[in-house]
């Protein structure tokens, strides 16, 4: 039975999910720009965090997160932004992606701030020395970059941010229970290796590859 054979009421058209929701306003439309402006681009400043999401030409989607010292997305000028490219786990879903389909989509985040900033385009893989050398950081010089061309920019509302009280420690859960990353990669792949074993390999490469 496939996901739309489970339920009895899938919608199927704007017509349908409209009837529920409604319209947005004419200021709500009217935010949306092309370009970053100086609102996009103090809030780009100042953000540690950004998800970067992606799709292959098969459609199969993928959303990376990367993080660095606030500010270390580099705007390039008012249409164009760069992401630098830290050591990671290698997978480079979001490289792989980009070679198919050059469409992504990047939610910006600053730590406490209920709004976030929305931002889309298409990018390509750079590795121009001059450009990756503004990004360095603890005397490391990024591989490569993730380059933007902005299509799309606007600032998001804070309902999401008020209604998961994220920034509100006092509203977290517990965590116990949850298993650790090398618990779950020990037992997905099946691996040879003992949780404990696996999680001494991960603290080793984030002392050692941060950067």
């Amino acid at each position: 039975m496939s996901t739309e054979q489970r339920f009895a009421d899938v919608v199927t058209s704007e017509e349908q999910f409209r009837a529920v929701i409604g319209h947005p306003s004419h200021r709500v439309l009217k935010k949306e720009i092309s370009f970053l402006d100086a609102s996009c681009r103090a809030f780009i400043a100042k953000s540690p965090f950004v998800f970067v999401a992606s799709c292959d030409a098969e459609g199969r989607m993928d959303i990376s997160p990367k993080g660095d010292p606030s500010g270390f997305v580099y705007i390039i000028d008012d249409r164009t932004l760069a992401i630098p490219d830290r050591p990671g786990n290698r997978r480079a879903d979001t490289f792989q992606n980009l070679l198919q389909n050059p469409q992504v989509g990047l939610l910006f985040l600053i730590p406490g701030k209920s709004e976030t900033l929305r931002v889309s385009g298409r990018a390509i893989i750079v590795r121009d020395s001059a450009l990756l050398e503004r990004m360095t950081v603890d005397g490391k010089i990024p591989g490569l970059a993730l380059v933007v061309t902005v299509e799309q920019a606007f600032l998001h509302c804070p309902k999401c941010m008020i209604r998961s009280a994220l920034w509100d420690q006092k509203s977290w859960p517990d965590e116990s229970g949850l298993p650790t990353l090398a618990e779950s990669m020990v037992a997905a792949g099946k691996l040879e290796e003992t949780a404990e074993e696996m999680q001494a390999l991960i603290d080793k490469d984030a002392r050692t590859r941060l950067y």
